[in-house]
């Protein structure tokens, strides 16, 4: 009997990758608008710094903080934005993919057992033979291998299962390389936030603008930020799928290599019956 894959896990994660999506959408519209000071140019002229007492005017205005988001985080947060739905995508075709029920098909495993109970070995391998399932990749290796002996079965059958668990492992590399390159990409923003910061003060001269300066380090952050946001979800996730996998697959083989000794020793049976 086999048991659902870390179904309880699996609840919880989709649970929070539903809440992480929908904080998104949320956080915008319930953050309160964001204030920034716009300094005034000084009036020119005697009579007009008399009407306004000498001092520069101020002007406050408001922005919405997913404008003030979008605007700031520039070509590399839209980078970053397209990953993060290639991400999605990703984790969650992987959910749908890496179930155990879909590696190791119940019906099948009951199909093959009842053949087994009859000793029908070729009606066992037809029912294996046309079926793309992990398991029925490596019983088909195993069964046909098996004229050969059993040595050579088996490893017909670890190759088999090499190739499948190879063929997981590539659906979910690219969570690694995002995980890796989330940070690399937010680093860029930091330094090309930097650099506008430090332009800034370079060519302000005696007048500084601070609201530019600010301006710019808002952006390094905020790109750091973003990337790092990245990052992290899809090395957990990428660490989760990677145990599916190797649970999947020990899971495969345990199952297949327990029939596989069976047909051995009913070939072995019925080789003895007919001498």
């Amino acid at each position: 009997m086999h048991r659902p894959l870390l179904s309880r896990p699996l609840g919880r994660t989709l649970s929070f990758l539903i809440c992480l999506l929908l904080s998104w959408a949320v956080i915008p519209t319930t953050m309160p608008s964001i204030s920034y000071a716009q300094e005034g140019e000084a009036v020119e002229g005697e009579t007009a710094a008399a009407d306004e007492g000498g001092t520069a005017t101020e002007g406050a205005g408001e922005q919405n903080f997913l404008v003030w988001l979008i605007h700031t985080s520039g070509w590399i947060g839209a980078i970053i934005l397209l990953i993060s739905f290639y991400f999605v995508h990703v984790v969650v075709l992987s959910f749908m993919t890496f179930k155990l029920d879909e590696a190791v098909p119940p019906l099948l495993v009951e199909s093959v057992e009842e053949a087994l109970k009859k000793r029908d070995i070729v009606g066992a391998y037809n029912l294996v033979k046309e079926n793309e399932t992990f398991y029925g990749s490596v019983m088909q290796a195993g069964i046909s291998s098996l004229p050969y002996g059993l040595s050579h079965s088996r490893e017909s059958m670890e190759r088999a299962g090499e190739s499948s668990t190879g063929d997981m492992d590539r659906q979910i590399s690219m969570l690694a390389v995002i995980g890796s390159l989330g940070p690399m990409i937010g680093l860029l923003g930091t330094l090309k936030g930097m650099i506008g910061a430090f332009s800034v003060i370079a060519i302000s001269g005696t007048q500084l603008k601070a609201s530019q300066v600010a301006g710019e380090i808002s952006e390094a952050l905020v790109l750091t930020f973003e990337g790092v946001a990245l990052s992290v979800p899809a090395i957990y996730f990428f660490a989760l799928f990677k145990n599916k996998i190797a649970h999947i697959s020990s899971h495969v083989m345990s199952v297949t290599d327990d029939q596989v000794l069976r047909i051995h020793a009913i070939q072995q049976r019925q080789r003895a019956e007919k001498a």
